[in-house]
């Protein structure tokens, strides 16, 4: 089995923030792959099954907050008797340039409290994670910059990013890690107003 963990916040206030970049990538996945999230309240998230190239796959968004992510990702590897080995976590990553992608098959948190929350609960840093690019402003907090909605023109062109980000875990399930890293790191979706 595949778990395929897209981070972020649950609410409509926090919707279209660049803190939901993981939700907003599952949920291309889940139109890609044909299958619908449901809530699930034992694992205090939304979860969407399918199978795909003959394996089980699922999808996850964390219902606990950002910071407390791990909790639910546990508790849903625990019963489903999955690897660790086996989980993608998507995220946002403010260190990235807005648009760029970075594919890594294990690693630290690099501050990033949700990815933190999970190695924590897991017990361990052995799984892929797709980080989103989001930027920071320099003038603004990044507490208010990772929770600030998207601009129509960001809004636009952050769904491009999504949807590469959406290409490289297909990439990771069709072939491994080391094919998405070599065909997906260094990409960059261009955003002409900070080019």
């Amino acid at each position: 089995m595949k778990v395929i963990v897209g981070l972020g916040n649950p609410g409509k206030q926090y919707e279209n923030t660049p803190h939901n970049a993981g939700f907003s990538v599952v949920d291309e996945l889940a139109v890609r792959l044909e299958c619908s999230f449901r809530r699930s309240f034992r694992f205090d998230a939304r979860i969407a099954k399918t199978l795909y190239e003959e394996e089980d796959v699922l999808l996850v968004k964390p219902e606990t907050y950002m910071n407390r992510s791990g909790l639910a990702v546990a508790s849903i590897l625990k019963y489903r008797r999955a690897e660790i080995g086996n989980m993608i976590v998507v995220l946002d990553d403010a260190d990235l340039e807005q648009g760029q992608l970075r594919i890594r098959s294990n690693g630290s948190s690099g501050g990033h409290k949700g990815l933190g929350s999970i190695i924590e609960a897991v017990g361990g840093e052995e799984f892929t994670r797709v980080r989103i690019g989001i930027g920071r402003e320099a003038d603004n907090d990044l507490v208010e910059h990772v929770l600030k909605p998207y601009s129509g023109i960001d809004r636009r062109k952050m769904k491009e990013v999504f949807s590469l980000a959406a290409d490289a875990v297909m990439c990771i399930l069709v072939s491994d890690v080391s094919e998405a890293m070599n065909k997906f790191n260094g990409i960059k979706i261009k955003f002409e107003n900070r080019d």
